[in-house]
């Protein structure tokens, strides 16, 4: 049975990622041995968006789907003066169909997007006819 997801961030920084992770984001992690860190995340939902082109990333021989990283608020304008206060950079917030969103730069230079859904939230649903299926 499925029980968790582990998401692989790919990062030009690894170590000064894995900080603002722990000291900014405040993210639970352990430690599995040499200061590699493994964050705890909130719940969580995946979503399957058609791509352009070949989006996959080569890891331990394999061609992985690619995948894009957003982290889920309830009152982002909160959330980015939180971040703003530890001087992280936000871009502007923006109105989507799908909710309010911002890009997080992390130390490596790259980014993670942040959103507030306007949309129905997967993980605070009660089990749906679909969640009743019996899980891979």
């Amino acid at each position: 049975m499925i029980n968790g997801a582990h998401v692989l961030i790919y990062s030009t920084d690894a170590e000064a990622d894995r900080a603002f992770f722990k000291d900014v984001l405040r993210l639970r992690s352990v430690d599995v041995g040499e200061g590699w860190l493994i964050f705890a995340l909130p719940p969580s939902e995946v979503a399957l968006h058609p791509g352009a082109g070949d989006f996959v990333q080569e890891h331990d021989g394999h061609k992985l789907l690619g995948a894009v990283l957003y982290l889920m608020c309830s009152d982002l304008q909160e959330v980015v003066e939180t971040l703003r206060d530890r001087k992280v950079r936000c871009s502007k917030i923006t109105e989507a169909r799908w909710g309010l969103a911002t890009t997080v730069t992390l130390p490596s230079g790259g980014e993670i997007g942040l959103y507030q859904p306007t949309h129905q939230i997967a993980h605070d649903q009660k089990r749906s006819q679909s969640s009743r299926e019996k899980p891979a």
